[in-house]
């Protein structure tokens, strides 16, 4: 049943078979930009449809939102989970936010640690 939520929660951000920024930005209730700017990206490369599909800004997009519904699924809003996506720092991490971390590449890491505080174990 979980996976099935992951999946369909994961589905709302897809348009034509791709990450869309301006789905994920209306959900998010900002602009297209604060994503860019939230992800490490460039601005083209969430408005301008040629970019938008190249293979890196997709990951990183997948790599957003895979890690938003995850946090969402435990706080209950995606909003909430967003807030804490770009502003919380992780102590394990040098202080780095998950926002961060995504942007240099790091989103497994960020994985990892929400599998460790899912399983019950210190950040």
């Amino acid at each position: 049943m979980a996976t099935i939520r992951f999946i369909v929660g994961i589905s709302q951000f897809i348009d034509e078979d791709f990450f869309s920024p301006s789905l994920i930005a209306s959900s998010l209730r900002t602009q297209e930009t604060e994503i860019a700017n939230t992800l490490g990206l460039d601005s083209a490369e969430v408005t301008q449809d040629d970019r938008i599909r190249l293979k890196e800004t997709q990951l990183r997009l997948g790599e957003f939102v895979e890690i938003l519904v995850r946090v969402e699924a435990e706080i209950g809003s995606l909003l909430k989970a967003y807030e804490w996506f770009k502003n919380q720092p992780l102590p394990s991490f040098g202080g780095d936010t998950p926002g961060k971390l995504v942007s240099t590449g790091y989103a497994s890491t960020v994985h990892s640690y929400l599998d460790r505080i899912k399983a019950g174990g210190y950040a």
